[in-house]
């Protein structure tokens, strides 16, 4: 074998030794790492199952040894800023046995401060215990409101004018005023008003902008809606007072005649126009009165109609053809007050109730119990009085019981409201209590009698006295030069001075 071929077979011996030996390697090392695969495997599950049992075996422990508590609702749940808290409630129990009235509540949520406040539930049961807690957050989530004191969805500006950011207003919930906060922009013909709180809560709000003066102007009378004058007297309109959000300088037309030579209403109508032809309209009444009738009896009759008396007393004054004013209440039948009506008789206005705690209660409240008797009789007669007379008089006392100035008030509202009271300066006696018999009060009424005074006769027509001495009352007057007449939408008040 010469030098080569040894070599040869010299490297070709060596590589197969170490591909034998390498190959033999391999198996070994193969097999020795699945065997402490295995074995890893192996501990890893002998691990778990040691891990789950144990946990099991707590678990079991804590179900056998320790009471329950479950809370209803989340762990941790959100209320709202300055509203109120509603504990949401829990159940505690021990093998079917209820504990929940051993479980002891701690914490306290304070919704007036933002903030976590945790409420911890813990009970004691065979001197085992049990806790959980319940976390509360009290948070902000509502939005500022952004108020304006116009139009919130149309802005209207006088024309050339500008903005001047002074008609809105923004409050939140937690920051109070924040209206410094505002950042208005302007989109085309809209503004933008956007407002962000402390935590966040952003308001944004859109309008339109148009220049156009849409508001009337104000117009003010000094001298009140109705005026009373006598025949004779001097009419002079009244001084007003007028204003506009866009003109400084208003004219102000006056329309309507007033005629003081004759009784009846008139009207004035005040016009103030602006440039945009905007119109404030004010319409005043003026009332012109009959001369007071000296020696004119009024018999006026009060708390009617009642059956048995009021028919008897149309009755007679049918027959001495004498026209009488009743001021009636929604007390007795219908049809006495139709008959009065058609008969020629004035109709006036008592109240519904004659019931002084609610009459004179509050201005209200008279004005209610108006309205219904006021209703009745335009149901009845078909036209609506405007002719009252206080339960009392003007001048009672008893009404400060109820409400202090009430009458003071009253005696001037209803003139405003186009109404005429009537007091009496001639009291028959009559309502008193039946003290006295028809000759007395014959006398009553008949020694007041004057021919330089107008005469007005309070009497009752639901008292059976006042019919037995109605007849001796008209003829005395009659025999001694009196003529009697009814109250008339004119004839001039007669009032007693005010005393509430």
């Amino acid at each position: 074998m010469n030098r080569r071929n040894y070599r040869r077979y010299h490297r070709n011996y060596h590589r197969y030794r170490y591909n034998r030996y390498y190959k033999l390697y391999q198996k070994v090392n193969a097999l020795q790492r699945k065997r402490l695969a295995d074995y890893s495997m192996r501990k890893i599950t002998e691990c778990t199952l040691f891990l789950v049992l144990g946990v099991c075996l707590l678990f079991l422990y804590q179900m056998l040894v320790f009471p329950r508590i479950d809370l209803e609702g989340s762990k941790v749940i959100e209320v709202e800023y300055q509203s109120k808290y509603k504990e949401p409630g829990f159940a505690s129990s021990y093998f079917g046995e209820n504990l929940s009235p051993m479980v002891k509540v701690k914490g306290k949520v304070d919704t007036s401060k933002i903030g976590e406040y945790p409420i911890t539930y813990q009970v004691t049961y065979h001197g085992f215990s049990t806790t959980k807690t319940r976390i509360v957050k009290v948070v902000d989530s509502s939005y500022p409101e952004i108020t304006f004191t116009t139009d919130d969805k149309k802005l209207y500006l006088c024309p050339d004018s500008k903005y001047l950011y002074d008609d809105y207003k923004a409050v939140d919930n937690y920051d109070g005023d924040i209206t410094d906060k505002v950042k208005v922009t302007k989109n085309g013909e809209k503004l933008i008003y956007v407002v962000s709180d402390t935590f966040g809560n952003k308001t944004v709000v859109e309008r339109d902008v148009f220049y156009k003066d849409i508001l009337e102007p104000t117009l003010e009378l000094d001298g009140g809606d109705v005026t009373t004058l006598a025949i004779g007297d001097t009419f002079t309109d009244s001084t007003y007072q007028v204003s506009d959000n866009c003109d400084k300088n208003i004219k102000v037309e006056v329309s309507g005649d007033v005629d003081t030579s004759k009784a009846g209403t008139y009207e004035r109508v005040y016009t103030a126009t602006d440039s945009s032809s905007n119109t404030a309209k004010k319409v005043q009444k003026v009332i012109v009165l009959e001369p007071s009738k000296q020696g004119v009896i009024y018999l006026t009759f009060d708390d009617g109609p009642r059956s048995g008396t009021t028919d008897i007393i149309l009755n007679i004054l049918k027959e001495e053809n004498v026209k009488a004013t009743f001021f009636v209440t929604n007390s007795g039948p219908d049809d006495l007050i139709k008959r009065a009506y058609d008969e020629g008789h004035a109709i006036g206005l008592h109240t519904a109730s004659h019931d002084y705690s609610v009459v004179y209660a509050s201005g209200d409240s008279y004005f209610n119990d108006l309205k219904l008797v006021s209703e009745r009789v335009k149901r009845i007669t078909g036209e609506e009085s405007k002719l009252i007379r206080f339960p009392g008089g003007s001048s009672n006392t008893i009404s400060r019981k109820y409400s202090p100035g009430i009458m003071s008030y009253l005696t001037q509202e209803v003139v405003k409201r186009g109404y005429r009271y009537y007091d009496w300066n001639i009291d028959s006696r009559d309502a008193e209590g039946g003290r006295f018999n028809a000759d007395e009060i014959t006398k009553f009424v008949t020694s007041k009698l004057s021919h330089d005074k107008v005469n007005m006769v309070l009497m009752h027509d639901i008292k059976v006295t006042t019919m037995e001495a109605l007849r001796n009352i008209i003829r005395y007057g009659k025999e001694n030069g009196y003529v009697f007449d009814k109250i008339g939408p004119y004839t001039d008040m007669v009032m007693q001075h005010v005393n509430n």
